[in-house]
């Protein structure tokens, strides 16, 4: 079984309280951020956005298995339809800041303009993708994420047409599987990744995955 060498910056995950928690402080970097990620990690802010940045690794983690992905017969047609054209790298600001305007999670955006800001810096460097859709030229939803390797964290996505967030992550999950990606990563799971058929591994068994995904020679 691949084991995940140690963190240059942060405690094992598997010693995350029982919330996740796997500590305060820190820095966005990139360095600090691959390294998370690369270790089953993310950031998080709490509520407080004065409180130092929380770094989580939840028990259950949340997954979408490609072999098992649903799409529903009507938005298939709206995929295959003409409304919307997709696109990949192409805007990244723009959709990471569209994420940053619908609130999410803690009830109220948790994309602080310092995440915004290393988010896009990932993405200079090329370890940060978004998928792009457009309705009449206008940017109507998107996602992004991190990739290292086979991983791809899916961080966020937004719409501000009806079915752009859903036509995104169908074209991420046809995408990854095209470029060799193993491991979708989408945290937390809710009712409505639920019905595109994501589920819930635990933490030892994503860490496990998550071994084997970094070292995979995918590019996006």
């Amino acid at each position: 079984m691949p084991l995940l060498p140690p963190s240059r910056f942060f405690p094992p995950a598997e010693e995350a309280d029982p919330e996740g928690l796997v500590g305060f402080g820190g820095r966005l970097t990139p360095e600090w951020l691959l390294d998370a990620y690369a270790h089953g990690i993310f950031p998080w802010p709490i509520a407080d956005f004065e409180a130092p940045l929380a770094w989580w690794s939840p028990d259950p983690r949340a997954i979408i298995e490609f072999d098992r992905f649903h799409v529903s017969r009507r938005l298939r047609r709206t995929c295959r339809g003409t409304k919307f054209e997709v696109t990949r790298d192409l805007d990244f600001a723009n959709v990471i800041r569209g994420c940053a305007m619908t609130p999410s999670r803690i009830g109220q955006t948790w994309l602080t303009p310092e995440m915004i800001d290393a988010y896009i810096r990932l993405h200079e460097l090329g370890h940060a993708h978004s998928v792009e859709v457009w309705c009449s030229r206008e940017l109507a939803g998107g996602v992004y994420g991190v990739a290292i390797g086979g991983l791809f964290a899916a961080e966020s996505k937004f719409y501000r047409v009806r079915d752009a967030s859903k036509v995104a992550l169908v074209y991420l999950v046809e995408h990854l599987k095209t470029q060799g990606y193993t491991l979708l990563d989408i945290q937390q799971l809710t009712p409505h990744t639920a019905s595109f058929g994501a589920a819930a591994v635990s933490r030892a068994e994503y860490l496990i995955r998550l071994g084997e995904a970094v070292h995979m020679p995918a590019t996006f």
